[in-house]
């Protein structure tokens, strides 16, 4: 991985990437990162997570209740010990 130096970065400018990490729950260097990732990317987001991703979708409905269909009992096990038409 390669590193990188910023020099002259105006200070309010380190606050408020101070203060968005804080936000996200991440490191100042974890949210440059992304953030250099992004512009890179030309806006596109990497890989999401798909539960969070979900949950976000539907926390403006307030969740959503699913029914789960009636289970029957399950099938016998097949009996493998003599396939038919294996020739031994």
């Amino acid at each position: 991985m390669a590193s990188i130096t910023i020099r002259n970065l105006d200070d309010d400018v380190k606050t408020r990437l101070r203060v968005r990490a804080a936000e996200h729950q991440r490191s100042m260097e974890e949210e440059v990162r992304i953030i250099l990732r992004d512009a890179v990317n030309g806006g596109r987001a990497g890989p999401r997570d798909l539960a969070k991703f979900t949950r976000e979708c539907f926390a403006a409905v307030g969740g959503v209740d699913l029914e789960l269909p009636h289970r029957g009992p399950m099938r016998e096990t097949p009996d493998l010990s003599d396939p038919p038409g294996c020739m031994s």
